[in-house]
């Protein structure tokens, strides 16, 4: 372990103007990143929650660790109580000039403070910040606030080529020669987060369905834990389930196989689960909650896209039907689940191996939320819209109105799905048609909303699923 990366916070990073130093650039920098969760709002302002040197900025090459909270005025249209700023991770690098390579990464030049005339840029691009903190996680390192653990049972070489991967959407992932990925949260928020807490679980209960974490970078600040990085093995020449799909189905190849053995999949992580964490029963009262929830978000889209309106009452009769089961004294299993499941959370491996990742859940949602017990139907209903999506994403690209062969695409696949989910689980997720089908109608409400909002051609890729569960009923 270098000496660099055992130092103690060193005062430039805690200085009050360090900061304000940052704040122009960071204004201009933050709201263009992918993983910017406030898009469409301004930043009006930071706040400070942790500064850590990880390479001293006095060096030739800074490593500064910030969590840092934006300000952003509320939308017009929200009734909700103000709620705490978003507090972001950031890994900003510092050099006197920036090399030609690392021009893409860079964010600024400080005006003033203790970083004037520096050059500040997103560290991750760089080889040199990233090898820092695969170092940090082989050598356990505690750096200011930072923590860094590792699961000795890996081995974590100490010359593993970094890159940064570029396809994420909610984080940033940097690959280490092949063999591990460190998935680095952008979004941090205190408390247990599930993006390590199921992983490791799985990890104790012998299942190989979810890469096991070789290593894990946190802080403890004012009592409360934050988890900031996960590292584990990376599946080599894995492809995820979505872009799979998409091809086969362009060149219209059955994946009724692939969909079974990753319904097995799904259902050896969910018996898994079950073993490894305390279930509960939901009755009567829990389930008018979940209802009442479902039933809010439905009358909240009628508002926000009247296109839904007609529909309306069918889609409300999903809701109903459960409502009357619970009403009647009926009960359902809940337990921890994945809460975001859908092919593209999904990769199968050269060898045909289905691995199921990112278990961080809706970052959107509270944590508490996240990690409350659930239906196993919810991850089910997730992978079902999944596969009609796929389908109907392709008869929209090509101009049709999802008719025809992609729409018995979708239907071998859900098919097949259940079934292996039955094989491995010894229950079928289609024997709780009612349950299904409102997690489906609610997954397919929420589709609307959001394709309205950021993708309004692709609004009838959701509405023909609208269609069908508004004129289905559960048998």
């Amino acid at each position: 372990m270098s000496e660099a990366v055992t130092r103690s916070v060193h005062s430039a990073s805690t200085s009050p103007g360090l900061l304000a130093s940052l704040d122009p650039l960071l204004r201009e920098w933050l709201p263009r990143q992918r993983w910017f969760a406030g898009k469409g709002r301004p930043v009006t302002g930071f706040s400070l929650v942790s500064a850590t040197e990880v390479l001293p900025l006095d060096s030739t090459l800074g490593l500064l660790h910030l969590l840092v909270q934006a300000h952003q005025p509320l939308v017009p249209t929200q009734r909700a109580p103000a709620h705490p700023a978003d507090c972001y991770q950031l890994l900003l690098g510092v050099r006197e000039t920036l090399p030609p390579r690392l021009a893409p990464a860079l964010i600024g030049r400080p005006a003033e403070g203790p970083l004037a005339g520096r050059t500040v840029y997103e560290a991750l691009h760089d080889p040199r910040p990233a090898d820092v903190l695969l170092e940090a996680v082989r050598e356990r390192a505690r750096v200011g606030e930072l923590r860094f653990e590792r699961d000795t049972r890996h081995e974590i070489r100490g010359d593993l080529v970094p890159r940064l991967m570029t396809a994420e959407q909610s984080n940033s992932s940097i690959v280490y020669g092949d063999t591990f990925i460190l998935k680095l949260l952008r979004r941090i928020v205190p408390g247990v987060n599930p993006d390590l807490e199921l992983p490791l679980a799985l990890s104790r209960e012998g299942c190989d369905r979810v890469p096991a974490p070789a290593g894990w970078m946190h802080a403890d600040l004012a009592g409360d834990p934050y988890v900031l990085g996960v590292l584990q093995p990376f599946v080599q020449g894995a492809t995820d389930g979505w872009d799979l799909a998409l091809r086969g189905l362009a060149k219209g190849e059955d994946f009724s196989g692939e969909a079974r053995a990753l319904g097995r999949a799904t259902a050896e992580v969910h018996t898994a689960l079950a073993r490894a964490l305390p279930t509960v029963t939901m009755g009567r009262g829990q389930m008018e909650l979940l209802v009442d929830g479902m039933t809010e978000r439905l009358e909240a889209a009628v508002q926000a896209v009247p296109t839904l309106r007609p529909y309306a009452p069918g889609l409300r009769s999903a809701f109903d039907a459960l409502a009357d089961l619970a009403g009647g004294g009926e009960t359902w299993t809940a337990q921890r689940i994945h809460g975001d499941l859908h092919l593209g959370q999904c990769l199968r491996s050269p060898s045909g191996h289905w691995s199921l990742i990112d278990f961080e859940g809706e970052p959107s949602k509270p944590l508490a939320e996240r990690r409350m017990p659930q239906p196993i139907a919810r991850d089910v209903a997730g992978m079902l819209r999944s596969f009609d999506y796929a389908a109907h994403s392709l008869s929209q690209a090509a101009g049709s109105d999802g008719a025809g062969p992609a729409a018995g695409w979708a239907d071998a696949c859900r098919a097949a799905y259940c079934s292996g989910y039955a094989e491995a689980a010894g229950r079928d997720p289609r024997t709780d048609p009612v349950l299904l089908r409102a997690y489906e109608t609610d997954k397919a409400v929420y589709e609307v909303v959001y394709e309205a909002r950021h993708r309004p051609d692709w609004l009838p890729v959701p509405m023909a699923a609208v269609r069908r569960l508004a004129l289905s009923e559960a048998t």
